[in-house]
């Protein structure tokens, strides 16, 4: 089993940027021109890599390969999105690797690819990529090629070496489980051995709500491979552990006018086997809350408002300081029952939230972080 934070250790010290691996400071795939350049990337390092896995490495600063973390991306329908927009899509993994050193929000992003052996290709255009676009890594670079094309396995070696240096062993775990103890024993730090082989740690503040226990402020980390399977500091969870799973059930809260109600959001169960090995199965849960399309309209109309208000740094009420608060959840809200051009408001309150304050920002990213889960399920 491979210990991701020693691989990404490997990749950072014997590699500059190069056919099979590649870094970035982060990504954004939430606008077409983020979306489009990722694409591309998977595209070339599936094309050029048809024998071995090839990876991105995200949060990484370029000149000086110092790890500065991104937030923590638990996006599991992202094979949809390659599916989506690549013929011959490989096989994309994007997982979630805590250092000590970064901040209890803030991961590095490691995506792992594995080609299918057939040449993949965009589909259909996007941004300024056509469909039909096949490219490849040339160097650090992802080129786009217009050859009689003959994939050839140059990488395979490599990729073995790296990966074979980057085997998890006892001690990689025992230091694990102490250093996640360590750093959440504030938040009723737990473990579990499933199957005499895998260790998984978790941690939240309980909450007992009529008889049934939640928890939030949740971290939980499989340690054998040093991969941080869920972290939420805003949301409701519940887990179940049995032998063989651990179930987390996440919970958001939506509502208007603070007439809030919890919502099931996504189910997510890891199943340990018998033969050292396990699955992650997710399940959307989420059924949008609707409501009176004449009320909702005049508080869509309030919020764009008290947006407008903000782009031209005009002092706001008391009355529209406590609605701004909930400005990303109204126009989520709002696009969930078809008003289909309150995600473009969403997007554009992003930069004047982050100025406001830092509590904004997070919920603006939360309410993103719920329309990925929606949009790709």
């Amino acid at each position: 089993m491979i210990n991701k934070r020693l691989l990404i250790k490997h990749l950072l010290a014997h590699n500059d940027e190069n056919s099979f691996y590649d870094k970035k400071r982060k990504i954004d795939i939430s606008h077409k021109e983020g979306k489009a350049k990722f694409l591309k990337h998977i595209c070339a390092l599936s094309n050029s890599n048809p024998k071995n896995n090839s990876y991105i490495v995200i949060g990484v600063d370029d000149e000086d390969n110092n790890i500065i973390g991104v937030d923590f991306f638990d996006d599991s329908k992202i094979q949809n999105l390659i599916n989506a927009y690549l013929t011959s899509p490989p096989i994309v993994q994007y997982e979630n690797i805590p250092f000590p050193h970064l901040p209890d929000d803030k991961v590095v992003g490691l995506v792992t690819i594995r080609a299918t052996g057939k040449i993949t290709s965009l589909r259909k255009n996007i941004w300024k990529y056509y469909g039909g676009s096949v490219f490849f890594r040339d160097g650090s670079m992802s080129m786009p090629k217009v050859f009689d094309i003959e994939i050839k396995d140059v990488n395979s070696k490599i990729v073995e070496a790296i990966e074979n240096n980057a085997q998890n062993n006892i001690e990689h775990t025992l230091n694990g489980v102490i250093d996640f103890m360590n750093k959440r024993k504030d938040y009723n730090a737990q473990y579990k051995v499933f199957k005499e082989y895998f260790v998984v740690c978790w941690a939240g503040q309980k909450k007992l709500v009529k008889d049934e226990m939640f928890f939030s402020r949740v971290d939980i980390e499989l340690i054998n491979e040093q991969v941080r399977l869920f972290f939420s500091a805003l949301d409701e969870v519940s887990i179940a552990i049995d032998d063989d799973s651990f179930k987390i059930v996440e919970y958001v809260s939506l509502g208007l006018q603070g007439s809030n109600k919890y919502y099931q959001l996504e189910e997510t169960i890891i199943q340990f086997e018998n033969n050292a090995n396990y699955n992650i199965e997710t399940k959307l849960l989420f059924e949008p809350p609707q409501f009176d399309k004449k009320v909702l309209y005049h508080i869509y109309n309030a919020s764009n408002s008290i947006l407008e208000k903000l782009k031209k740094g005009l002092t706001l009420t008391k009355r529209e300081e406590a609605d701004l608060k909930n400005l990303p959840a109204t126009y989520l809200i709002c696009y969930l029952n078809l008003f289909h051009e309150a995600v473009d408001k969403l997007h554009e309150a992003k930069p004047f939230l982050k100025a406001h304050s830092e509590e904004l920002y997070n919920l603006h990213k939360e309410t993103l972080r719920i329309l990925r889960k929606v949009k790709y399920s």
